[in-house]
């Protein structure tokens, strides 16, 4: 793997797989309080690697590889549970590590994992970037309801399968428009941005373990638009809202302080998203679209919003930081207001 100086990597065989790890060097022997950051889908811990030596001495960093990415063992991921296998992965991990409550950061699919986690263990805080509903991706209206009962539109079969083969290829060409450096420049980051490790970025990409038990998973044949539905393996379906739900966050009795941070142009994550099979047709991508009161797009950003209110009314407290001129990867395109935000939230919980 491509590491930067001072990031250090170690693989940990550990009763349910061999997990890789990332972490500082300066950090060894140190009792500060640990941060454990957990990457999206179609990425890596490498994606961490400059916030994680930006952030000062006062906090331990680890940067975690889930199941079929990174330098993590491949194994089979069980969607039926939601994110579940990964979250189950993490906390084997952070008990391994010897880190007791730690404070969590979830990007993207992350997000979810990290609300998982959660849901099942005490953490000290949750930093959620760009997070995926916490109604899962796709198929449900504003209130989270279950569009279909098969899940019409979501998991598996909604991969675009020229961008599934160029991962399994390790494609690392700039001119293929549905290779990772396009998906990357197109998704990932808002138009503009600019960095100096999109190598690295491309080779994370590239670790995604591709088939139907891990990238995308699998899919079943449906009646409804747009004529596939939801499989039972695989990462995309892990985020169906048949099996991912973690909305009871806002029953949590104790309940950690929520920093909420999203970019003003995400392309992946919004009530406008070009990943949503439904607001593709809405807007004419995929023929055939029933219409919004069959198939409307998913509204994610409202949907979370109404989320936390509602953790926010039973107790809990949470902040959102909307950044502009950023797309899905507010660590990378805004790094230090990032950093910062981060380091003021861990401080805060850490005071109560």
């Amino acid at each position: 793997m491509s590491l930067f100086d001072g990031i250090l990597s170690t693989t940990m065989p550990l009763d349910r797989l061999a997990v890789n790890v990332l972490h500082r060097v300066a950090d060894a022997g140190s009792d500060a309080p640990a941060v454990v950051f957990i990457h999206g889908n179609v990425s890596s811990s490498l994606f961490w690697q400059p916030l994680m030596l930006a952030l000062p001495q006062s906090v331990r960093a680890y940067a975690i590889d889930l199941r079929g990415f990174g330098d993590t063992e491949t194994k089979p991921v069980d969607a039926t549970r939601g994110l579940r296998d990964f979250s189950d992965d993490v906390f084997e991990t952070v008990t391994a590590l010897g880190l007791g409550d730690v404070h969590l950061v979830g990007w993207s699919m992350g997000g979810g994992v990290a609300m998982q986690y959660a849901l099942d263990h005490p953490v000290l805080s949750l930093t959620l970037e760009s997070p995926v509903s916490p109604y899962g991706f796709g198929g449900t209206a504003l209130d989270g309801t279950r569009l279909t009962d098969d899940d019409a539109g979501t998991g598996g079969g909604g991969a675009n399968q020229e961008f599934v083969a160029s991962l399994a290829a390790h494609d690392t060409s700039r001119d293929n428009p549905l290779a990772a450096f396009a998906v990357y420049t197109s998704s990932y980051v808002a138009p503009g941005f600019a960095s100096d490790h999109v190598d690295t970025w491309v080779e994370s990409m590239l670790t995604t373990a591709t088939g139907p038990s891990n990238y995308p998973g699998d899919a079943a044949a449906s009646e409804n638009w747009p004529g596939f539905a939801a499989g039972r393996n695989g990462v995309l379906n892990t985020m169906v809202p048949g099996y991912f739900d973690v909305s009871g966050i806002v029953d949590l009795a104790a309940k950690p302080r929520i920093l909420w941070v999203r970019g003003a142009q995400d392309a992946i994550v919004s009530d406008a998203s070009y990943f949503d099979i439904n607001y593709l047709g809405q807007v004419g991508v995929i023929p055939g679209w029933p219409g919004e009161s069959v198939a409307p797009a998913q509204q994610m950003i409202a949907q979370t919003r109404a989320v936390f209110d509602r953790y926010a009314a039973n107790g809990g407290e949470y902040h959102e930081l909307l950044l502009e001129n950023c797309g899905h990867s507010p660590h990378l395109e805004h790094q230090d207001e990032f950093a910062d935000a981060l380091l003021a939230h861990i401080a805060s919980a850490n005071s109560v």
